[in-house]
């Protein structure tokens, strides 16, 4: 006798992706703003530079909204995600070699 279910099947949802992304955006913007900052202080050697580097985040924040609506989004594409990482990833060896 075969038992069968008259339970409707569940359907996949989207899972921890988009919150994944989310956080994940949210923490590199900050992180990649700070090290626009250090850049900055690491190539004028001043409390100037820090601030033009800021202002730069300021710009690439604003940039960012433009090209996707918000600043933080739920339905980040994940290349967005992908790329700003490199360029976190790039920022932080520019500054590892200005510290030489």
């Amino acid at each position: 006798m075969d038992a069968v279910s008259t339970q409707p099947a569940r359907q996949a949802g989207p899972g921890a992706g988009p919150d994944v992304k989310t956080f994940g955006t949210a923490a590199l913007l900050t992180f990649g703003a700070g090290l626009l900052g250090m850049v900055g202080w690491g190539l004028l050697s001043s409390g100037f530079g820090f601030f033009l580097g800021l202002v730069v985040a300021g710009f690439g924040i604003y940039w960012w909204k433009n090209l996707h609506g918000k600043v933080i989004t739920k339905n980040l594409p994940t290349k967005s995600v992908v790329i700003l990482l490199v360029v976190n990833i790039v920022l932080f060896i520019a500054l590892v070699l200005l510290a030489q």
